[in-house]
């Protein structure tokens, strides 16, 4: 069970208080970006930020490119990303693997940190076990196009083996990539690609 539970971290894609729900296949909604009223304490948190706003209402393709050795692969499974939520305090991002729609990405603007957490659900759309897990970004080592969110208190609490883990957003090759990687003590266990050039 231990080992079941750390690979749906340990892959992540797995997506604190514990409060938005998970957003349904068949849920749409407005694309229309929100006016920037938000503040960040850096400014690479706000380009970022304003970045991921920039593909609200698309949808877009990915692929696994690495599994660490040992863990269950995903390479041959379809993997889509929803940008459906884009307001001036959090971003969802709705994960699908196939018919697995347990998982969304969301970003948060909490006092001017911004946060990334896993929303994992169920059918019924209750929470799982494991959720809501993440952390805030690392001022020192983003950009405008790449974030780094080290394990917060609140994720290392609920699963103490996600320590020195940390996981990495990147809107590569001038947006034309969304890169999602998973690192623990340094050593990458997971990367998935999402095609921004040719949405859904």
């Amino acid at each position: 069970m231990k080992n079941k539970v750390f690979i749906l971290l340990a892959t992540a894609i797995i997506f604190a208080s514990c409060g938005p729900r998970q957003e349904s296949a068949e849920e749409t909604h407005s694309p229309e970006i929100a006016s920037e009223l938000f503040t960040f304490e850096h400014d690479s948190f706000t380009s970022f930020y304003n970045n991921l706003k920039s593909l609200c209402g698309k949808s877009f393709s990915g692929k696994q490119v690495y599994m660490q050795e040992g863990r269950e692969s995903w390479e041959d499974k379809d993997m889509v990303m929803h940008v459906t939520v884009c307001e001036d305090d959090v971003v969802h991002i709705p994960f699908h693997m196939e018919e697995d729609h347990s998982r969304t990405w969301m970003f948060f603007n909490e006092e001017g940190k911004l946060r990334f957490r896993h929303d994992h659900r169920h059918e019924d759309g209750t929470p799982e076990d494991l959720t809501m897990y993440g952390g805030y970004a690392d001022a020192t080592r983003g950009t405008a196009y790449r974030q780094v969110f080290p394990a917060d208190e609140y994720t290392i609490d609920v699963h103490p083996r996600s320590v020195n883990s940390e996981w990495v957003v990147e809107l590569k090759d001038d947006m034309g990539i969304f890169c999602y990687k998973l690192y623990s003590h340094g050593e990458l266990l997971f990367e998935a690609h999402f095609d921004l050039t040719n949405p859904l």
